[in-house]
């Protein structure tokens, strides 16, 4: 008995250091500080497969357009909740030069495309499948939003639901601008 207390001890000890170093590694804020600073950073490209169609997709397709990028789940309330708010600020953007993009994570097809269906969601939506291009703009919670200029570059972000307030401070000014 007396061996396995030292093996216990050093055991604890370890997973004592892991979750500390999960722990304090944190949520990653780099982005939220330099849009805070408006140093407008190039939101990150990558090509993911189209939710409801053939082939990938990416925010380069959009390039010119004001892009309101969302990050969504079907298993997430928030997210259900602010479903009608992005399809009709999507519809009021279309012809002015903007779009949502919708960027699915941690689903399978199926339940992320009955989600879209049931919410009456008809923005285009890519798949983030292993997070990846999530973790790019730091997403660590869903919903997420970000707003990107005609150039690219990430002008506000919104790391809970979007609200129509918030929208409306930050959307009409960028719909304004050129590329």
């Amino acid at each position: 008995m007396r061996v396995f207390w030292p093996v216990t001890l050093a055991a604890a000890a370890l997973v004592g250091l892991l979750a500390y170093g999960v722990v304090s590694k944190g949520t990653d804020t780099t982005l939220d500080q330099a849009v805070a600073r408006d140093e407008r950073p190039v939101a990150p490209i990558k090509a993911l497969p189209w939710l409801e169609r053939d082939g990938d997709g990416s925010l380069a397709d959009y390039k010119g357009k004001v892009v309101v990028l969302n990050v969504w789940a079907s298993w997430c309330d928030p997210c259900r909740d602010e479903m009608p708010l992005l399809q009709k600020t999507h519809e009021r953007i279309a012809g002015q030069g903007g779009v949502v993009l919708g960027i699915d994570t941690q689903d399978a097809t199926e339940a992320a495309k009955a989600f879209l269906t049931k919410t009456k969601a008809t923005f285009p939506s890519l798949r983030d499948r292993d997070r990846s291009y999530g973790r790019e703009f730091g997403v660590s919670g869903y919903p997420e939003t970000f707003l990107i200029d005609r150039r690219g570059k990430i002008r506000a972000l919104r790391r809970f639901p979007v609200t129509q307030e918030w929208l409306d401070e930050h959307l009409p000014k960028l719909l304004q601008e050129q590329a």
